[in-house]
């Protein structure tokens, strides 16, 4: 009897916790389409590739610095003393870990420059798809962009509802 309770009372929980999952809507939307088509996206795209061409063209100028002095070394190799050569050597070295500090630096201050610019971006659009899963009463909202979502029923994407919420055509 007392098997027959427990069973009863397990199929009955059972029941309750698959009632309560069906009444939870899931949506998908493609954060990185919604993201892309902001216009405010594409000005911080531009932003960020005129910050990245000002580094380059800083870097650019180490490097023929560089250039320089190995066809330097290389035209006056023959002529030079052994301590010269290394002394040039050095010089050589040393200009080359400047430049590839100055690239792992580059780099960092062109993420950073990105994350900067995109943070209001990706806030701003997190917003509006909060906005609309509350307005059309979903619980949970997927990102499709990664490829994970395998199957998703046209009417549970949010993407044009969002994109209409932020004005984008």
């Amino acid at each position: 009897m007392k098997k027959y309770v427990i069973i009863a009372f397990v199929a009955v929980t059972g029941l309750f916790s698959v009632n309560a999952m069906a009444q939870s809507k899931v949506a998908h939307i493609n954060a990185q389409a919604l993201v892309g088509s902001m216009p405010e996206a594409k000005k911080a795209e531009t932003d960020l590739q005129t910050f990245a061409q000002s580094l380059e063209g800083e870097g650019k100028t180490m490097v023929d610095e560089y250039t320089k002095k190995v066809k330097e070394f290389d035209d006056k190799a023959a002529s030079m003393t052994d301590n010269m050569k290394e002394i040039k050597g050095r010089e050589i070295q040393d200009a080359q870990k400047r430049i590839q500090d100055y690239r792992d630096q580059a780099e960092q201050k062109v993420q950073q420059k990105q994350q900067e610019l995109l943070k209001p971006i990706y806030d701003k659009a997190r917003k509006a798809i909060e906005d609309v899963a509350k307005e059309k009463g979903y619980g949970y909202v997927i990102d499709s962009s990664a490829g994970l979502l395998l199957v998703s029923p046209s009417a549970d994407d949010l993407l044009p509802a969002v994109k209409a919420k932020l004005g984008i055509k």
